[in-house]
Order: C-alpha cells, then structure tokens, then sequence
C-alpha cells in the first residue's frame, strides 16, 4: 500500500500534542482554582471545558500511537481509523460540554451573582495565554488530519471561551453588569456546538467510507481513460477515505488483450496518474480483456 506523507509527520504531530496536553493540564487547574477564588462561573465553566479538551487532545494523541503500529494479518490497514474514531468521540463530547455550558449560562442569566473581577481578570489572562500558546501548536499541524482537527478545535473553542472570559471581565469592571458573563459564555457554546456537529459529520462520513467529499469518480473514471494510451473503460469504480488524506480506489480498466509486463506498465501509469492528480495513495486495478467481435 502506498501512503501519501502528510506535510508534518506523525512524530511531529506527537510532540505538538504533548506539549499542548501539558499546557492544557497546566491551564485547567489554574482556571479551576481561580474560579473558586473569583466566584467566577466563566473561569469554572472554562476549567470544565478545558478538562474536556485535555481528555480530547489524550486521545487525539493515543490515536497517532495507535495508527503507527505495523499492519497485521488482521488490520490489513492496521489501525489508522483509530484517529477517525477519536474525532468521532471528540465531536460528541463537544456538543455534551455545550449543551451544560448553555444550561450553565441561562441559570447565571436568570440569577447573576457579584465576582471578583480583578483575580478573575488574572487568572484568565493566564488562561488565554496557554490557550493561545496550545492552539498555535496545533494549528500547524491540523492540515489534511481530522484527528488533530479535532484537537484543533477543541483548543480554538477553548481558546474563544477564554477570550469571552475576558472580555467579560472588562465589561463587567466598568458596567458592573454581571448579566455579561452568561450572554457571552452562551454565544461561544454556540460556536462550538456547530463545529461539533460538523466534526462528526465529517467523522461519519470517512467511517461510512463515502467518497472524500473532494472526490469526484466520474472524473477519475473519465481521466484514466483518456490520459493513458490503450484503456477503453473504466466501471465498477469505488473510492474511500481509510483515514485523514489517505484516499483508497478500485476499479475496473478494460484493455486490449496484452502481456502481463504490458498491463503492469499500465498499472503503473494508472498509479502514478491518480496519485499526482487525485492524491489516491491505494489502489486494487482489476483488469479485463476488450472483447474483439468476430467477422
């Protein structure tokens, strides 16, 4: 099988995502500790919400472990759909973590309580500069891999609460209207709510082996059979993600009848066409003979 390499390799993306576990561990503690001290809903919501992230980037992380094992007799594709399966999760438990900030939010709406500004403008600044720090990390890397993208996203929805905190804060310093808090924090869960489903959808649709959505097989069929001499059908066509930009294809090539080292030259040409073109890493050709009519 033949792999497209990404433009970060996985060791990369591994030492990307164990720093930002590190940083995001850091950050949740010191949120959560701030927000008993503050009395400050944002910081504690945001210290559950970054909780969710740390478990999120764990298993962003586990799953590129994973999918570096070798291939056995058993996962002839070895275990690269662990990290499809991971953003699937992550994707839940994003819209699990919004539906309870929003529930959050409108019981702080109907009754605000007073905080401390001062240590909750501290403490999430301090927030905002991991998250930040985290989220850059993985932005790099979150190209062309749904795993990391999750990952990604948990960070930038992070991120995002971090900065509603503080925004918050500020307003709240000069109006003294508490009511700021609830309103804000609800518009971040929105966000992240349509990313979650998004993400899951995205998930579902590999995990469902659809056609990359970037994919188009008539197109594929069409090209194959007019940019390489003596193909004169293309059919049974089928196309697959196996997992985050490795494209899998099968397909049927009516050829004249021909030698093996011939139909290998095809094969080869066939390869290299929808790799460069198509970015498909893995194909099955299956050849059939042109059937001549007779006199």
């Amino acid at each position: 099988m033949t792999v497209i390499s990404t433009l970060y390799p996985k060791e990369e993306k591994i030492k990307r995502l164990r720093l930002a576990l590190i940083l995001t561990a850091t950050g949740m503690v010191l949120e959560f500790l701030g927000g008993i001290i503050s009395r400050s809903l944002s910081l504690i919501s945001d210290a559950g919400h970054m909780f969710t992230h740390l478990f999120a980037l764990a298993t962003s992380y586990f799953a590129i472990i994973l999918s570096l094992q070798p291939v056995t007799k058993r996962r002839t594709y070895g275990l690269y759909r662990a990290e499809v399966l991971a953003a699937f999760i992550n994707g839940i438990i994003l819209i699990f973590v919004s539906f309870y900030l929003i529930s959050q939010s409108i019981s702080r709406f109907i009754n605000p309580r007073e905080i401390k500004i001062m240590e909750m403008l501290f403490i999430s600044g301090i927030g905002l500069t991991i998250n930040g720090i985290t989220t850059g990390l993985l932005a790099k890397v979150s190209s062309g891999d749904i795993n990391i993208r999750s990952a990604f996203l948990h960070e930038l929805g992070d991120m995002l609460s971090s900065i509603a905190v503080v925004i918050t804060g500020i307003i709240i310093f000069f109006t003294k209207r508490y009511i700021f808090d609830p309103l804000l924090s609800f518009f971040i869960c929105a966000l992240i709510l349509i990313w979650s489903i998004r993400l899951i959808w995205d998930s579902t649709v590999i995990l469902l082996e659809s056609v990359p959505k970037d994919l188009d097989i008539d197109l594929v069929a069409k090209t194959i059979k007019e940019e390489i001499p003596g193909i004169y059908e293309v059919h049974h066509i089928h196309a697959w993600t196996i997992a985050s930009s490795i494209y899998a294809l099968t397909c049927h090539v009516v050829v004249e009848d021909c030698q093996i080292s011939k139909a290998n030259e095809i094969l080869g040409k066939i390869n290299n066409l929808v790799r460069e073109k198509f970015h498909i890493g893995h194909t099955n050709i299956q050849f059939e003979c042109l059937l001549k009519k007779e006199a």
